[in-house]
Formats: C-alpha cells, structure tokens, sequence
C-alpha cells in the first residue's frame, strides 16, 4: 500500500517558519491535486492548501499571505512554506493526493500527520 510520507514538522517561535514536505513511498500515477490539511487539538479537520497539476493553487483565508504552497510533479512531491507563524497554526499537519483511475474514479491518498507546534 502506497504512503505519503512527510517530514519537516517541529517547534516553532511565534514569527518563525518552516517548511513541510511529502512524497510517496512509491510512485504513483495520474495524481491531478495535493495539498495540506491540518488537525488541531479538539477541532476537525481543517484545508490549508492545495495545488492542481495545472499549478491552481488554492488558501484557506487564514494563511493567505503567510503560506505557499508548492509542487514537483516529476517527484510526485508536494511543500508547504509556512512563514510568519502563529500560536493559532499549531496542529498536526497531513499531506494528501488524489489519483485519477483509469474508470475515471478518484483514489484518495494521505500522510501519517506531522506536528507543527508554534510557541508564543
């Protein structure tokens, strides 16, 4: 079974940056969208950013500005620059990919969630 792996989650000061990455553990065909979700404690599941083949890209409003969102397609790889971080975007952090089937069908892919804790 084909896994998202990411790395890069750590701790943070309010003000600071890091960057996530996500890869498969194998290759994996016909992805169209990646992107990132986030889980923080007591709250659902939350979209942060997306990103189409296409290079479409698409921001929930609270990290507009702050967060970038990237991919290489070669790679089946997909990033998240977070800069200007605040206490508020401490969560667990998941990658995710939709794969298009050959019966048109979508297959739906995610990581084990990396920890982003961001200090005041």
């Amino acid at each position: 079974q084909v896994q998202l792996v990411e790395s890069g989650g750590g701790l943070v000061q309010a003000g600071g940056s890091l960057r996530l990455s996500c890869a498969p553990s194998a290759s994996i065909s016909n992805i169209i969208n990646m992107g990132w979700y986030r889980q923080a404690p007591g709250k659902q599941r939350e979209l942060v950013a997306t990103a189409t083949n296409g290079g479409s890209t698409n921001y929930a409003d609270s990290v507009k500005g702050r967060f970038t969102i990237s991919r290489d397609n070669a790679k089946n790889s997909v990033y998240l620059q977070m800069n200007a971080l605040k206490p508020e975007d401490t969560a667990v952090y998941f990658c995710y990919a939709k794969r298009l089937t050959a019966w048109a069908t979508i297959n739906d892919y995610w990581g084990q969630g990396t920890q982003v804790t961001v200090s005041s």
